[in-house]
């Protein structure tokens, strides 16, 4: 894509979980892409059905494929293990949307005959998001591989996950060993070198006159903590000179909000970042900072793109200054294929359709697509050479391109807004465009990685001598 280019919009950020962490990068601005301008085919032959989704080829479809290849793989079927969060007690629900997806994405290619005639039979993980380690123990026994699932904890079940050789390919990530862990790919990579850093360039062109008035609430959580340091440095190649208001809340919740709402009063902050995720304890601190007088622009990740956020400010307007940056394509625009079938397959069955929703959708059908190409030879090695080799991905038109087989971000965003309960776009300008920018991909500082990686761009910390690797 070209540099200060705006492009139609296929799709919109890497909606990062419940607490994702946000890249860094340096001041330079410069892309830093791995191999840039190698291709590699987002689809191979065409749909044995015919059918389609969006503009992909469907994977799924009969075929003769016989073996028991690997665990999990029989003549007949797959198994493959996904969830989330949903039973956390302090957040019913949490991402419910991405088994959501996956259970529909599962009929749905199933209804075709499966992969090569295998139907995929799915486990629905619930992590809880502190049972995630039991999650994956569990997985390890059974499942042929991990697909779009997303654990907020995932730090605790990674090295379980290596340990066991199960491969992923997680809807999100969100500890840094997890997001460069080996044996993993995404639909919409979120490496710790490398990011998106769009939303804080858009935001600068939409607010330059804030550009020294931004700060960043912090957090108690050791993830959000590392997201943070990543933000600021975000932020500060994108032009931002932030302030300091010396505000970290407590993640459980804290008694009062208030005395933290009038510490961004007196820093004099005109615009607050957040990292968190849009819950009960959060929409509080926002009503404290209403009741001191202050009037902030408000920026998160793509996880303010949210019902939630809807319900709260349809009755209380306070989040009409809210922004939030995406590299996806916005929930409303029904004339976008991918969008429309997406929607219509997860409330045929009656589940919840959002942002994560869409980002596991993409990485189902980013392993479908692998697997397809596998044939009878269905094993883990094949889906790690097959998945390595994929380097432009937009699930179909979910999102913009990124490049799964290396690890690698989109270059492209854009900024929504809501009022009331109502959300557009408010940046680009135009609704259904996005704007790509060769500075929106950047290296981040290796202070803020939170792990070593090797040559190949690979967390070393649960490495080991058996660990699935691409052959050449």
């Amino acid at each position: 894509m070209k540099s200060k280019k705006t492009a139609k919009l296929v799709v919109a950020l890497a909606a990062t979980a419940a607490l994702v962490s946000a890249c860094s990068g340096d001041r330079s601005g410069d892309a830093v892409v791995p191999g840039s301008g190698d291709s590699g085919a987002t689809t191979s032959s065409a749909s044995a059905t015919g059918q389609k989704f969006g503009t992909l080829d469907s994977p799924c479809g009969e075929g003769d494929a016989k073996g028991a290849t690997d665990q999990g793989v029989t003549d007949t079927d797959i198994k493959i293990g996904y969830g989330d969060d949903r039973g956390y007690a302090k957040s019913p629900g949490l991402n419910k949307e991405m088994s959501d997806a996956v259970s529909a994405m599962i009929d749905w290619c199933n209804e075709q005959g499966g992969i090569n005639g295998r139907k995929i039979v799915g486990t629905d993980y619930d992590a809880a998001m502190t049972q995630a380690n039991s999650v994956m123990q569990e997985a390890c026994r059974s499942q042929f591989m991990m697909v779009g699932h997303g654990f907020a904890m995932d730090q605790t079940s990674e090295q379980t996950r290596v340990a066991c050789n199960m491969a992923a390919v997680p809807g999100f990530t969100v500890s840094p060993d997890a997001a460069n862990g080996p044996m993993t790919y995404q639909g919409v990579p979120f490496p710790v070198d490398i990011a998106n850093a769009s939303a804080w360039f858009q935001m600068g062109e939409m607010h330059p006159d804030l550009k020294n008035d931004f700060t960043l609430v912090g957090s108690t959580m050791p993830t959000i903590i590392t997201s943070l340091t990543k933000t600021r440095s975000l932020a500060e190649a994108a032009g931002f000179n932030l302030k300091d208001c010396g505000v970290t809340l407590n993640y459980e919740g804290e008694a009062s909000y208030v005395p933290f709402a009038e510490k961004i009063k007196a820093c004099g902050a005109k615009g607050l970042w957040t990292s968190r995720s849009p819950v009960p304890a959060e929409f509080n601190f926002f009503k404290a900072v209403d009741q001191v007088g202050v009037d902030p622009i408000i920026f998160g990740e793509a996880t303010w793109y949210a019902n939630a956020v809807q319900s709260f400010n349809k009755d209380t307007g306070l989040l009409d200054n809210l922004n939030a940056g995406m590299t996806f394509q916005m929930l409303e625009n029904d004339n976008v294929p991918a969008v429309k079938q997406y929607k219509d397959l997860v409330t045929a069955q009656g589940g919840k359709t959002a942002l994560l929703g869409m980002q596991s959708t993409s990485s189902f059908l980013l392993w479908a697509t692998a697997a397809k190409e596998c044939g009878s030879d269905l094993t883990r090695q094949c889906m790690i050479d097959e998945l390595s080799q994929i380097h432009e991905w937009d699930g179909g038109g979910l999102h913009a391109p990124s490049d799964p087989g290396k690890n690698v971000p989109a270059e492209c965003g854009l900024v929504v807004k809501i009022k009331g309960a109502d959300y557009s776009q408010a940046f680009p300008a135009d609704s259904g465009e996005f704007k790509c920018d060769a500075q929106y991909l950047v290296k981040t500082d290796k202070s803020t990685w939170g792990t070593e990686l090797n040559a190949d761009r690979i967390s070393t910390k649960y490495l080991n001598p058996n660990v699935i690797t691409p052959k050449a």
